[in-house]
């Protein structure tokens, strides 16, 4: 059973900071991107961006594929922008996603903190 894990603050509205999606045994990459993105957008997937308009579903489920024989591939991160999220794919098993709205706030929020007089 795949599950949806929300951590962080909610701002404006119960905008959602990051979330945390476990990616399925059976569970395409490509189709893990799709399902996270549609649960934070609160939108049905076919009301979504194709994910093809940004990066190749083919490809994307192969880098994280097993390799010929049957053998699992070990490690390996991809990060990339798609419907105002950055996705961050680590090993094939799990999904992080970060609205970019709030990525920039956060940022912008810590360079105001570290650039204070102490």
């Amino acid at each position: 059973m795949n599950w949806v894990k929300i951590s962080g603050t909610f701002r404006r509205l119960a905008r959602i900071k990051s979330v945390e999606y476990e990616i399925g045994p059976e569970e395409s990459v490509s189709t893990a991107v799709v399902r996270a993105v549609s649960a934070v957008e609160g939108r049905e997937p076919c009301f979504l961006r194709p994910l093809a308009d940004v990066v190749d579903p083919t490809a994307l489920d192969s880098l994280f594929d097993p390799r010929y024989g049957g053998t699992p591939r070990t490690g390996g991160r991809l990060s990339f922008i798609y419907n105002n999220c950055c996705i961050t794919i680590d090993n094939g098993e799990y999904l992080t996603l970060q609205l970019l709205e709030d990525r920039f706030s956060d940022e912008r929020d810590q360079e105001h903190s570290d650039s204070r007089v102490r």
